[in-house]
């Protein structure tokens, strides 16, 4: 619908209307389009300059509490999102890391530490966002095995299934969670019960969920049955 189609509905401002737009977005619940709103899609992501402010603080809350669980020399993939780029920038002052990664902006922003070993995945680069994804960025990552997995997710369904919007980005991460003693998981609260179409795999996979806010119930009672830790920033 319009700005102005919702303003006539319910007789107020165009004003009041995009502020209820804006923190119905951020909250997850709508998607914002060029003067006015619709439901969120299940087949199409937010756009990426949109999703670096949606929940910015809440991601850096995140980012500090995943790092605090990071050892200084460690190994650890890192994959594509706006969340796992936070947590880049959270580990900047670690020690002796050595971090694959299929993410262009996670290796940018690493790379202010000399003292990191930092390798990047090859594959077809994805322009909107940096990440890199096709069957050279799975083989690639194949051939590791690391400490740590540390990926971002568009949304978790409310039966624990953990969803995606691009089924290439979905194999890349897969492989990471194949090849990860431990994955740590990073979502904030707007991906609960978020709708998308391609399936990564189930909560119950993962050893620990890092979010900004309690989990509905359903969830975690799937967490507590898997034996899945969450860290709430």
């Amino acid at each position: 619908m319009t700005i102005e189609g919702l303003a006539n509905q319910f007789q107020v401002t165009p004003q009041t209307i995009r502020r209820d737009i804006n923190a119905l977005s951020e909250a997850g619940e709508i998607q914002r389009f060029h003067g006015g709103a619709g439901i969120a899609s299940s087949t199409e992501n937010v756009a990426y300059k949109e999703r670096k402010i949606i929940c910015f603080q809440e991601k850096r809350q995140i980012a500090a509490r995943v790092a605090e669980q990071i050892p200084d020399h460690a190994s650890l993939f890192i994959n594509i999102g706006t969340t796992t780029e936070a947590i880049a920038q959270a580990l900047v002052h670690h020690k002796r890391l050595r971090i694959i990664t299929n993410n262009l902006n996670v290796a940018n922003i690493l790379s202010a530490n000399e003292n990191f070993e930092l390798i990047v995945a090859g594959g077809l680069l994805r322009h909107r966002d940096g990440g890199l994804i096709g069957e050279a960025t799975i083989d690639f990552i194949q051939q590791f095995k690391v400490d740590f997995g540390i990926i971002g997710i568009s949304g978790i369904d409310l039966d624990g299934t953990l969803l995606d919007f691009d089924y290439r980005e979905v194999r890349a991460a897969r492989a990471i969670i194949d090849n990860s003693r431990k994955v740590f998981l990073a979502a904030d609260h707007t991906k609960f019960g978020r709708n998308a179409m391609v399936r990564l795999g189930s909560i119950a996979e993962i050893h620990t969920l890092f979010t900004d806010r309690q989990p509905p119930g359903s969830l975690v009672e799937i967490m507590t049955a898997a034996e899945v830790r969450l860290i709430v920033a």
